[in-house]
């Protein structure tokens, strides 16, 4: 579909907030609602017995300190995305959702 940088866009764009991380450093102060995302590896699509291309496989966390945030049902109309599981941590509401872009 497209580059890091370019999801890094579409993210920030949806969440319309520039509080899209990459790979977040747990000392880094986020302000929330936020997205923390990284790379979980690389998915080869084939064809006709051959490579034809690369999917980068995403995991997205959007926190929150409110329980439903709009952004998550935003995310998953992007295609090729699933919602995996809720959490709580630290009073904060973490969605997962795996993003293969």
């Amino acid at each position: 579909m497209g580059t890091r940088l370019e999801l890094q866009e579409v993210l920030e764009d949806l969440l319309e907030s520039s509080e899209v991380y990459y790979q977040a450093p747990a000392s880094k102060d986020m302000k929330y609602p936020a997205i923390v995302y990284s790379r979980e590896g690389i998915e080869p699509i084939h064809a006709d017995n051959k490579k034809y291309t690369l999917l980068n496989r995403y995991t997205l966390t959007v926190i929150d300190r409110m329980p439903d945030n709009s952004v998550i049902n935003k995310i998953l109309e992007l295609p090729k995305s699933r919602y995996d599981r809720p959490y709580k941590a630290d009073n904060l509401y973490h969605d997962v959702i795996t993003l293969y872009y």
